[in-house]
């Protein structure tokens, strides 16, 4: 099985520009490319364009060549890195391939977006990377880097030595297992981080458990299990959203393209960052709690996208447009996107599979509309918050919903159903 390591690095100033500078080469080579894959594309458009549809005759005879010129292949780009590094000597100084491997990443940005097509899908073309988006480059196999270890006491410090660039401290907090596949050196906000993708045995699973639970998603709550348990929202971006609010505020301010607008952009990603740390520590601590208690875990299959999208526009008969209650649905986007849902139940999956749990997703539809206790459906809109039936059953909403979702999950592994979990 593959796991991630990732540490910190500690860059001196001339190891940092050559870092930065090789981050910067990454990112042209990958516009380049994507460029000449769409301007192939658009080329062979327009030649198809000249030719006479009752006839078959290309209007233009120069125009035949292009007509093969449709799509432009990995293997012809990686090709042309030769050409590339005559012609541009600042590419001779980075490691092949590490440009390779470049290519490689927009390969896969297209054939995920055609599998999405395929699939009928909404897919967003590969779009051109700007300096904030193009953040990491990666050593793809065992060439070009070296990892020196050494103890000191409690304290694992080690040292990357990267070709063509330098030697780099790196502070090991956790030993490093397995065999490692690839190398990835990032860059978050002002600091940067290696990535170690390695190849581990399995490990041991854990003991079986005798307690099963259904989860319920929410705002109020970040999460409600089956048995009246809560998990409280920590909505780490609200906390923070005046220190954003003031920092964007002074970046309004700046003059653009001066030294004080670019500490100012450092303050605001540094502002985010510790919010996505925040989030991502409170979903490591809880998602283990979960996987150590339950056996099988049952959560809702929720799309995100679906329920964050903003509200259509509306209009009456004279096509006046008319409040759609769009600032409300605003700020409830916002706070189910500061819950994170999606990545709390990625990692409560991967913890599962290395675990030995079973976590499966069911329908969501009704899981709150459907008394737990006879089944009987009563409709209720969001603002009633408590749950009661005429068979007496009387508890909260979303302790219902969990109750139903833990059913809907035992029905499914009865059938022995195909689920979109871990199973």
């Amino acid at each position: 099985m593959r796991k991630a390591f990732k540490y910190r690095l500690y860059p001196n100033q001339t190891t940092e520009k050559r870092l930065s500078f090789v981050l910067t080469r990454c990112r042209e080579l990958y516009n380049a490319a994507l460029s000449e894959r769409k301007d192939a594309y658009q080329l062979h458009q327009r030649s198809s364009c000249l030719v006479n549809p009752e006839t078959g005759v290309v209007v233009a005879a120069t125009m035949v060549a292009n007509m093969r010129v449709r799509y432009v292949s990995y293997y012809e780009q990686k090709r042309d890195l030769v050409e590339i590094k005559q012609l541009r000597e600042d590419y001779q100084q980075i490691a092949s391939h590490v440009l390779q491997d470049v290519l490689m990443r927009l390969k896969r940005a297209f054939d995920n977006f055609f599998r999405r097509l395929a699939r009928g899908e909404h897919s967003g073309f590969p779009r051109f990377q700007g300096r904030a988006r193009y953040d990491s480059f990666m050593y793809p196999d065992g060439a070009g880097w070296k990892l020196f270890v050494e103890e000191q006491g409690k304290k694992i410090k080690g040292t990357l030595h990267l070709t063509k660039i330098g030697q780099i401290k790196v502070t090991l907090h956790r030993p490093l297992e397995g065999r490692i596949k690839t190398v990835t050196i990032k860059r978050e906000v002002d600091q940067w981080f290696v990535i170690f993708s390695c190849e581990v045995e399995a490990s041991e699973k854990l003991e079986l458990g005798y307690e099963d639970v259904g989860i319920d998603l929410g705002v109020t709550h970040l999460a409600t299990l089956s048995n009246g348990e809560m998990i409280e929202h920590p909505r780490h971006y609200r906390r923070a959203q005046k220190t954003l609010e003031k920092r964007q505020q002074a970046l309004s301010r700046q003059k653009k393209g001066s030294h004080r607008r670019e500490r100012a952009k450092r303050r605001i990603g540094k502002a985010h960052r510790k919010i996505a740390r925040q989030r991502r520590d409170f979903h490591h601590k809880h998602s283990r709690q979960l996987v150590d208690r339950y056996q099988i875990i049952v959560f809702e299959d929720i799309h995100i996208g679906n329920l964050t999208r903003r509200p259509k526009p509306a209009q009456d008969e004279n096509g006046k447009y008319v409040p759609n209650g769009a600032a409300a649905k605003g700020g409830l986007n916002k706070s189910i996107l500061d819950a994170g849902w999606g990545a709390f139940v990625g990692m409560c999956s991967v913890k599962a599979a290395w675990a030995g749990r079973t976590l499966i997703k069911v329908n969501p539809q009704f899981t709150s509309q459907v008394c737990s206790g006879c089944g009987q459906v009563r409709t209720k809109d969001l603002s009633e918050r408590w749950h009661t039936c005429d068979c007496g059953t009387e508890l909260d909403r979303d302790v219902n919903a969990a109750i139903n979702i833990l059913a809907r999950g035992k029905q499914v592994l009865a059938r022995k159903e195909p689920t979109s979990g871990t199973a």
